[in-house]
């Protein structure tokens, strides 16, 4: 099983779609990686060699943020914006949605199950 960037990936899968298993790397980078590296794309994680998979993680620590780092990086960014009080921020903090959607009706994924309002009676 290969080890890349901290995780295993599957070894009976295709090179990109394994690749994708790590947090920040997606299709399109997944391509990139296997260009730059001259992988064929139809050949599978187990058919890669010590040196082939070296390659790949030297590329990927060289020129992507992913995993843990990449964690790290974005919840910053929410602690900046909710340190800040910004509406963004705001909004992170009180588990609504950030980028304009409606909340009267719809977001209960974002706001968790109805709530009865205590003392409210008809």
């Amino acid at each position: 099983m290969a080890r890349i960037a901290g995780v295993n990936i599957p070894t009976a899968k295709r090179v990109p779609i394994a690749l994708q298993y790590i947090h920040g790397i997606g299709p399109m980078f997944a391509e990139q990686i296997c260009e730059a590296n001259k992988i064929d794309r139809a050949r599978r994680v187990n058919q890669l060699t010590d040196a082939e998979v070296l390659a790949i993680r030297e590329f990927i620590d060289a020129n992507f943020t992913v995993e843990g780092d990449l964690r790290r990086e974005t919840s910053m960014n929410i602690k900046r914006l909710m340190d800040l009080g910004c509406y963004r921020g705001l909004r992170h903090r009180k588990g609504l949605p950030v980028r304009g959607q409606r909340t009267h009706t719809n977001a209960h994924t974002r706001k968790g199950p109805a709530k009865a309002i205590a003392g409210k009676k008809k």
